[in-house]
């Protein structure tokens, strides 16, 4: 498997993000994969790993500039308050590795989907919101709001996935409820997955390590039956 690390200028920041793919002799479809709010960690490091291991081209974003990992959650979600007062930000970030990964050689970029996971799947649904050319969205675990006005009528192109955790206290039934209003507004092809028994950070099996066992915790079963429904997504609009 090839690694290397990508540079490229967003939201006046220097982003470093992390390619993988397996060479091949013609393009192969392009992921994003967006970090949870912590930023570009093991975590999306490994997402990205396993796509490239099914034949994508995956590149691991880069969240704070710089590839900083921030520990701390409370410092993590300051940082990111500037990002959710201003959806052109995260739009901006989100939109510097799409052209990053979209001007590769290895990249068909008529098919590239973006995944995310906590903050990085709100990353995912405002590109998707911006209009952006994209086949699928995915996002785990992921922020549905945005303070950008309502997505309008024909603007999304990608079908879009959401996988919630049924008691994740950050995203709670209203903004569920919410989200699924914007989307028959603008006249989606979407789907929501909720999981039973299931909180913030299901997909991170070093999410027990805070201590918040009611707000983030890891769930094989939500993490496995999340993926394979990422995986049957892709089936339809990547290959």
């Amino acid at each position: 498997m090839r690694h290397e690390t990508l540079t490229y200028q967003a939201d006046g920041l220097t982003m470093r993000s992390q390619l993988f793919f397996e060479p091949k002799s013609g393009p192969s479809a392009g992921v994003l994969v967006f970090p949870e709010a912590f930023g570009l960690g093991e975590h999306a490091i490994s997402k990205a790993q396993r796509l490239a291991g099914m034949g994508y081209v995956a590149l691991a974003c880069d969240l704070h500039g710089d590839g900083r990992l921030v520990d701390d959650l409370q410092q993590a979600v300051e940082r990111l308050q500037p990002m959710q007062a201003d959806p052109n930000k995260t739009r901006a970030r989100a939109g510097g590795a799409l052209k990053a990964l979209t001007g590769r050689t290895e990249v068909d970029a008529k098919r590239v989907a973006a995944i995310g996971f906590c903050f990085g799947g709100t990353m995912s649904l405002e590109l998707a919101r911006a209009g952006q050319d994209l086949k699928a969205v995915v996002g785990f675990h992921s922020g549905l709001g945005t303070n950008a006005p309502p997505a309008a009528t024909g603007s999304i192109k990608p079908r879009i996935l959401v996988c919630i955790g049924a008691d994740d206290p950050m995203i709670p039934p209203e903004q569920r409820a919410a989200f699924e209003a914007e989307m028959r507004e603008a006249g989606a092809d979407w789907q929501m997955h909720i999981y039973g028994n299931t909180v913030h950070s299901f997909t991170n099996p070093e999410a027990g390590k805070r201590n918040m066992p009611e707000a983030l915790r890891y769930s094989a079963e939500a993490d496995a039956r999340s993926w394979a429904a990422l995986h049957q997504l892709f089936a339809e609009t990547l290959q």
